[in-house]
């Protein structure tokens, strides 16, 4: 039987009758298999472990000089590419349903699933994405931009499994402090409670694993599956039972020392009731194989250790894992980023936290696991008995800080914006309904860019403006940000300051402006012909705009805000009738930000005069650079002036009509 022949034997196995068999491609009998050959994960399936170790090194060659000229995940991706090499060689995609958590890790993955031709064109407006988008490909069955939601997700797609008698697989793969997430254990003791087969694979890339603990746990792993390990561990189990409390603690107490780094990982995994395979050298492809094909077979719900190195493969990334984590645009040949120039908010922040810390032993900082991305790591060596990562863990960061603030402290909540929305109750409940002074600080907030859809942090001052008690900023500048942190020392309840993912602009104006009081915005040029409203980054633009709109002869005022909430109404609806025309302008979305802050205050006061609302329109915002984005919604100086000149121009026609 010819090589093909037997492979078409063995996809009678793969596939479920009825299943639409996938076309394959066979080359040439002894020639080797390179990566532009393979078509989808099925060719996988005919390849030698050899060959598969060939393409691995051809797929981290293919990350690194990608990402090198977009930016991207190189670190987490790179240390999963075995993983998706096993995973695709063992597993049918898409038929069998695989999860990748969180979605920065699977650059291997979408190169392996039909995306190689494209993958230059990652996180690039108009590409594919730098995570997993269900309307990418069918290979993408769930997108996975936040962490620890894949095993939820893949219970979900085993119930159904379940509820429709189907036979396929459901693998949810963790990694990158994913476990660190509350709704990881929601998910498993789920899973574990009802007994559903589905495999969570671990990609723990917290540590190295030398030879001889590789070949140690692939026998582990072996071992813990087969029928004899089970069953000596329910005699264990009945032995124990018979055993004194006294006597067993006395037995604990002289073999702890001994076992406890080989027992305690699949003790606390199988109390979930998990079967617990692992650890297993995470880039040994046979070693992998093995152990996803055990988890298969296995009934109920099964959890894969495997053990990987973040980088692998490229020394700069496996040198520092941290700064190639999500890095933009790098020399391939030495690793040394291509920094732009400039401050970024991130920075400025760490510095001003630094130096409130210094004169405020009350200030404390909080982060989820973002301390290098949120510029707090200056903040960790200084302060490190002040400085908190809890992981993974929104939600129990911001009941934390309430506790810290409730306690005495103040603490600096520091989360981009995007996840500070996986802890809106603890932000309504725990924080603003008790009045207790944490200051929320929102990077990320406005258009993120190459991170697309699930990292946009536009609906911060939608989902926080509403909320009893809170106040909502935005700087426009440094020292801006300085006078509203500061501000938040003072004040006795909530407070969110939201800057984006940025260089930070020149100081705009006042810049001697002293302590900032709560609600007032501030009137940096006055005119008669139309107001310019803005808040944080769209003030500098719109200071651009009347000076474009001054050149035609029109007169623009133009407001800082500053304040969402509580907003000037003072400032804003004098100066709104003094003008009788209206534009807003904000880097978030139009429903309930800004603009409609204002609209609300002109309605309630019985002002009626034109009103533009520029934003983000209803619709999410796809990966693309920062600066195409705001060209598309006229989030510009031209674009603002355009509108402006709109309103002057409509009402100057309405006039000349009337006479």
């Amino acid at each position: 039987m010819s090589r093909r022949e037997s492979l078409l034997d063995l996809s009678h196995n793969l596939y479920p009758p009825g299943c639409h068999l996938p076309t394959m491609y066979y080359p040439p009998e002894g020639r080797a298999v390179g990566l532009e050959e393979i078509r989808g994960p099925h060719d996988l399936k005919r390849l030698s472990v050899a060959e598969l170790e060939k393409l691995a090194e051809e797929l981290r060659n293919l990350i690194v000089e990608v990402t090198s000229r977009t930016g991207g995940h190189v670190g987490p991706s790179l240390g999963a590419v075995e993983l998706a090499l096993a995973v695709h060689s063992v597993f049918s995609s898409p038929q069998d349903v695989i999860i990748w958590d969180v979605g920065h890790q699977a650059y291997a993955h979408k190169i392996l699933t039909g995306r190689r031709a494209s993958f230059d064109t990652l996180r690039q407006r108009g590409g594919i994405s730098g995570y997993p988008e269900r309307s990418e490909s069918e290979h993408d069955h769930f997108g996975t931009g936040h962490a620890s939601t894949s095993v939820s997700a893949a219970m979900g797609f085993a119930k159904a499994r379940d509820l429709r008698r189907e036979t396929r697989q459901v693998v949810a793969i963790l990694g990158d402090g994913a476990l660190t997430g509350g709704l990881v254990y929601e998910a498993m003791n789920h899973a574990g409670q009802d007994r559903t087969h589905l495999i969570v694979i671990l990609n723990d890339n917290s540590m190295s694993i030398s030879p001889n603990v590789g070949a140690l746990a692939r026998y582990l792993a072996r071992v813990r599956s087969a029928a004899s390990y089970r069953g000596a561990k329910a005699r264990i189990k009945r032995i124990l039972e018979r055993v004194s409390p006294v006597d067993l603690v006395g037995a604990i107490e002289r073999i702890k020392g001994s076992i406890k780094y080989l027992l305690l990982p699949g003790v606390f995994f199988e109390a979930l009731g998990f079967t617990y395979l692992g650890p297993v050298d995470g880039h040994d492809i046979t070693a992998l194989q093995e152990v996803l094909r055990q988890a298969r077979d296995l009934d109920g719900p099964v959890l894969v250790h495997a053990v990987t190195r973040k980088g692998r493969g490229y020394e700069p990334a496996e040198a520092e894992p941290g700064l190639f984590h999500g890095p933009g645009p790098f020399d391939p040949r030495t690793g040394r980023l291509h920094r732009g120039d400039g401050t970024t908010w991130s920075q400025a922040f760490g510095a001003i936290a630094c130096d409130l810390a210094a004169a405020d032993p009350r200030v404390v900082a909080i982060t989820a696991a973002m301390r290098d991305g949120t510029g707090l790591s200056e903040f960790a060596r200084r302060f490190p008995d002040r400085f908190f990562d809890v992981g993974i863990a929104e939600g129990h960061a911001v009941t934390f800080a309430a506790g810290l603030a409730a306690a005495g402290m103040r603490p600096l909540v520091a989360i981009y914006s995007t996840l500070l929305q996986r802890a809106y109750d603890q932000v309504v409940h725990d924080v603003a309904r008790q009045g207790l002074p944490v200051v929320f600080c929102l990077d990320r907030a406005g258009v993120v860019g190459e991170d697309g859809s699930s990292h946009q942090g536009l609906y911060d001052l939608a989902y926080l403006r509403h909320i009893p008690g809170m106040t909502v900023a935005c700087p426009r500048d440094v020292p801006d940000l300085r006078a509203l942190l500061e501000l938040g020392l003072r004040m006795d309840g909530p407070l969110a300051v939201r800057y984006p993912r940025a260089v930070t602009p020149p100081a705009l104006s006042g810049e001697g402006r002293g302590p900032i009081t709560r609600g007032r915005g501030e009137l940096l040029r006055a005119g008669s012909d139309v107001l310019l409203l803005a808040v944080g980054t769209m003030v500098e633009v719109a200071l651009g705009a009347a000076g474009l709109l001054e050149k035609e002869g029109i007169r623009a005022a133009v407001i800082d805000a500053r304040f969402v909430k509580p907003l000037d109404e003072a400032l804003v609806l004098a100066w709104a009738a003094r003008t009788g025309h209206v534009v807003t302008v904000e880097e978030h979305v139009c429903q309930g930000g800004f603009g409609s802050a204002v609209l609300e205050a002109m309605a309630a006061a019985g002002l009626r005069v034109p009103v533009q609302v520029l934003g983000v329109p209803d619709e999410h915002v796809a990966h693309g650079s920062r600066r195409e984005w705001l060209d598309h919604y006229r989030l510009t100086p031209a674009g603002v002036a355009e509108a402006a000149r709109s309103l002057v121009s409509h009402r100057q026609a309405a006039a000349g009509g009337e006479t």
